[in-house]
C-alpha cells in the first residue's frame, strides 16, 4: 500500500468514527482534497485511491492540473478569487467556494451566460473572525448576499464556507464552526440555498476535521492528512531562510 492510500484510509476512517458519535452518516459528508501545490501525478494517485474531489487554491495552477488529471474528479475553487481570474474559474471549476460580494456573484453570473454555461454552484465564504489575512463575508451581510444570490439566473447557491482561526487546539475552533451551522440554519429557513437544498456547510481541515463534523460539517478540506506536507517552491521561501 502507498503512503498516500494508507494515509487517506486513516483520514477515511477518523471522518467516519467523527461521524457515527455524532449520530450521522458518513456517507453524507464530502471529502474535499486539497491538492494546491502537488503535482498531477499525486492526483492521479489519489484518484486511483478513490477521491473524487479535489480543492485548489490558485485557478491557473489548476487549469494546468486539470490538462493532465482531466474530469475524473470533480474541482472546487477554495481560495480567494481575484476579478480578473473569473472567466477562467467559471469556465473549469465544478464548484467555487469562495464568493464573498455581490458583485463578484454578479459578475460570475453574467461571464456563464457568455460562455454558456447553464449553472455554477458556488458557496459563499464568511469570515467569522475579521482576520485582515482571510478573505469572507460579514456574518452580518449573509443573508443579503443569499438573498440578491437568488435572482441570479445561473448562480446555484449551494452553501456556506469559512477559515477560522488556528488554534494549537481543535477544540477552540468549535465555537466557529457552530456560528457557521446557526447561519446556514437561517438561510434554510429562508429557502435561500438553490433547488431547496438545506445548505452545506464546508469547513474543517486535517486540523480539526473532526470538531467540524461533530458541528454538522457536510465537507471537510483536507491536504496534509492525504497528501503530506507541502513542497513549496524555493523562490517563495524568505530570504533569510527563516519559517
Amino acid at each position: 500500500m502507498s503512503d498516500l492510500k494508507a494515509r487517506l484510509e486513516h483520514v477515511r476512517s477518523r471522518i467516519a468514527e467523527a461521524a457515527l458519535c455524532s449520530r450521522r452518516d458518513p456517507a453524507s459528508i464530502t471529502l474535499v482534497a486539497v491538492s494546491k501545490t502537488h503535482p498531477a501525478e499525486a492526483l492521479l494517485e489519489a484518484i486511483d485511491a478513490g477521491i473524487t474531489t479535489f480543492g485548489e487554491n490558485k485557478v491557473q495552477e489548476a487549469a494546468e492540473k486539470i490538462k493532465t488529471v482531466g474530469r475524473r474528479a470533480r474541482w472546487h475553487l477554495i481560495g480567494h478569487l481575484q476579478s480578473n481570474k473569473a472567466r477562467r474559474a467559471a469556465a473549469i471549476f465544478d464548484c467555487i467556494q469562495t464568493v464573498d460580494s455581490a458583485e463578484l456573484a454578479a459578475r460570475l453570473d453574467r461571464i456563464c451566460a457568455e460562455i454558456g454555461r447553464q449553472r455554477l454552484d458556488v458557496q459563499i465564504q464568511v469570515d467569522l473572525a475579521g482576520e485582515a489575512s482571510k478573505s469572507g463575508i460579514e456574518p452580518s451581510r449573509v443573508t443579503d448576499l443569499a438573498e440578491f444570490m437568488t435572482r441570479l439566473e445561473r448562480i446555484r447557491l449551494t452553501g456556506l464556507m469559512t477559515i477560522p482561526p488556528f488554534f494549537e487546539d481543535p477544540q477552540s475552533v468549535r465555537p466557529f464552526f457552530r456560528r457557521l451551522r446557526e447561519i446556514r440554519d437561517k438561510l434554510a429557513e429562508k429557502s435561500l440555498f438553490a433547488d431547496g437544498l438545506t445548505g452545506e456547510l464546508s469547513m474543517g481541515m486535517s486540523h480539526d476535521f473532526e470538531v467540524a463534523i461533530e458541528e454538522g460539517a457536510t465537507i471537510v478540506r483536507i491536504g496534509t492528512a492525504i497528501f503530506g506536507e507541502r513542497a513549496y517552491p524555493v523562490k517563495n521561501l524568505p530570504l533569510d531562510g527563516s519559517l
